[in-house]
């Protein structure tokens, strides 16, 4: 039933503070629980929150935290310790290992008594040397028959693998300054700038690099793996990329671009017809599903990029991708050749006529819509 206007007027207007200083303590804590969501049968809550608070007490005095240290540790004291179930006797059971000792004159006489044979495990066992240095020049030793190592088929001694060291890799040398002027400048003989690993470039040199490309004609390759490299330098990349004709090769792999730096350096692909490899890989944090996907919807629709540098964690993206590469290399290929092939198939076409002339001129075949004229005849009309 719907409640009359009249009535609903009079509680438009209630001051709810005023209600709430009216009310007494208990009332005040009956409205708490009562508004209290609890949930019992909710395992995954703490158990504060399953239940109401039922542990409130009045305080018995002050925190004293020294005092209460003392009365803690008095208490551990005088608390008696637990006897135990069997009593410690003493005794001592199996034999007690006494250490050997033997004097100089009794290794001596030891190591004089002892056969080949012996003198040959013994080597085997220390693994020092080689048997071979020190009991030449009999080779016999290590094909006898009381050797241990010999019977099973071993080697004698047990040497480790010499490998040869491998140097590190040297810093780059490139120079960041002189590069950017030679750069600026448009150096002839400047075709490729490397700056990988060289994490102490300011992200404003980097974006002036990008815009120092936007009227170089002369580098063909440009690469700044492991440089650090943000957002901010893949969009001043991305709009070098819309007037640049000349760069061949971008690699931007192993810095801290999103998913947003990169889809705007693909984006501006479209606007590229001279970019033949792009490299993007290893970036500080995944791309996710989503600009996947729109990274393989734009390079299906890009028909000049050759190779792309990224490994796909999702199937479907992955296929699309490697599907446009394929496409692209293809037309690639055809566009390199269509002179030749052209030229080619001309040439062809008119020994295929010459030759098809040359087996219909030895019939005779008469028709109101063909005459067939003699091979001997036909090379005046074939250029």
């Amino acid at each position: 039933l719907a409640v009359p206007e009249p009535l609903m007027e009079k509680y438009r207007d209630i001051d709810e503070d005023e209600l709430l200083k009216k009310l007494s303590e208990e009332e005040l804590q009956r409205l708490e629980d009562e508004l209290d969501e609890l949930d019992p049968d909710n395992a995954l809550l703490p158990a504060g929150m399953r239940q109401k608070d039922q542990t409130k007490k009045a305080p018995t005095g002050t925190f004293q935290r020294d005092n209460l240290l003392a009365h803690l540790e008095k208490q551990a004291k005088e608390h008696p310790d637990r006897e135990d179930l069997v009593p410690f006797t003493g005794e001592k059971r199996g034999g007690s290992l006494l250490s050997l000792s033997l004097d100089s004159g009794e290794l001596e006489e030891a190591l004089a008594s002892a056969s080949d044979a012996e003198l040959c495990d013994i080597a085997e066992i220390l693994s020092r040397v080689s048997a071979a240095v020190i009991f030449t020049p009999s080779a016999a030793l290590f094909s006898c028959s009381k050797c241990v190592l010999c019977v099973c088929g071993l080697p004698g001694v047990i040497q480790s693998t010499q490998y040869k060291p491998v140097p590190d890799e040297e810093p780059n040398s490139t120079d960041v300054e002189e590069t950017l002027r030679r750069l600026k400048r448009n150096d002839p003989d400047l075709v490729e700038v490397n700056l990988n690993n060289i994490r102490n470039i300011p992200i404003p040199v980097l974006k002036e690099y990008a815009e120092a490309l936007m009227e170089n004609s002369v580098v063909e390759r440009f690469s700044i793996v492991g440089t650090r490299s943000n957002d901010h330098v893949a969009f001043a990349l991305a709009e070098m990329l819309k007037v640049n004709t000349t760069l061949k090769s971008l690699n931007v792999e192993s810095n801290f671009i999103t998913g947003t730096g990169i889809l705007s350096l693909i984006e501006s692909l479209q606007k590229n017809t001279t970019l033949l490899e792009l490299k993007i890989d290893n970036q500080s944090q995944p791309l996710g599903n989503k600009v996947e996907m729109e990274i393989a919807s734009m390079l299906e629709k890009n028909t000049t990029l050759l190779k792309f540098g990224y490994h796909f964690t999702q199937q479907g993206p992955r296929l699309r991708g490697s599907n446009a590469m394929m496409n692209n290399n293809d037309l690639g290929g055809l566009d390199t050749h269509t002179h030749t092939h052209t030229h080619t198939h001309t040439h062809n076409t008119a020994q295929m006529q010459c030759c098809v002339l040359n087996k219909l001129s030895l019939y005779h075949v008469k028709s109101p819509s063909l005459t067939l004229i003699p091979f001997h005849q036909q090379s005046s009309c074939i250029s």
